[in-house]
């Protein structure tokens, strides 16, 4: 027997949504029709909704409800540095942390040819246009530490140096409150070649 089409295709649809594979896809389905019906309708609503308000900014690219996000918006931040990030959530543990008052550029992704992501897919060509505004002095590029992460990294270190940008990149190594003893060896090997001077 199978499902109405109705249902089906809800199913289809809900396997869009990453690590979402087809029995998650209708455990989910059944859950909504089944347990929560109010809970489907709400987010029905708030889907189509973010849908038709939530847009890019037009400076850093990150979701924004207005042209420009009030971040950078702001006339409290530091406009002449200029943090690339992978992604939205990358802008907002960044943010969490306190210690950064520049702008923002987020990608909305990294350079994964395999997955048929290249520099068109992750911006460039937005990113460069910022940064040569005339006020960027220094691009910090807080892309993630992983193959890919280290690959877009480098791509734009490269596209930058060719336009004579100031561009550093996050460090890496223990992590606050860490123990050696705990800590992987990769990290640890990190942490030792990029010490620096405490004197």
């Amino acid at each position: 027997m199978k499902n109405p089409p109705a249902l089906e295709q809800l199913i289809d649809s809900l396997r869009c949504l990453p690590g979402v594979g087809p029995k998650s896809a209708q455990r989910m389905a059944y859950y909504l029709l089944q347990r929560d019906r109010k809970g489907a309708d709400l987010l029905s609503t708030s889907l189509s909704n973010a849908l038709q308000v939530v847009d890019h900014c037009q400076l850093c690219n990150t979701f924004s409800e207005q042209p420009v996000c009030p971040l950078c918006d702001s006339s409290n931040r530091d406009k002449n540095l200029l943090c690339v990030v992978e992604m939205p959530t990358d802008l907002l543990m960044l943010e969490n942390t306190q210690a950064y008052t520049g702008m923002y550029f987020v990608l909305m992704g990294r350079l994964s040819p395999l997955d048929g992501i290249g520099p068109k897919e992750i911006h460039l060509n937005k990113l460069i246009k910022r940064v040569q505004d005339g006020m960027v002095e220094e691009v910090i590029l807080a892309t993630n530490y992983t193959v890919e992460g280290d690959a877009t990294a480098h791509y734009i270190s490269e596209l930058l140096k060719a336009r004579g940008v100031k561009t550093s990149r996050i460090a890496r190594g223990m992590p606050m409150g860490g123990e050696i003893e705990y800590v992987d060896s990769g990290t640890l090997a990190q942490a030792m070649m990029e010490r620096r001077s405490i004197s």
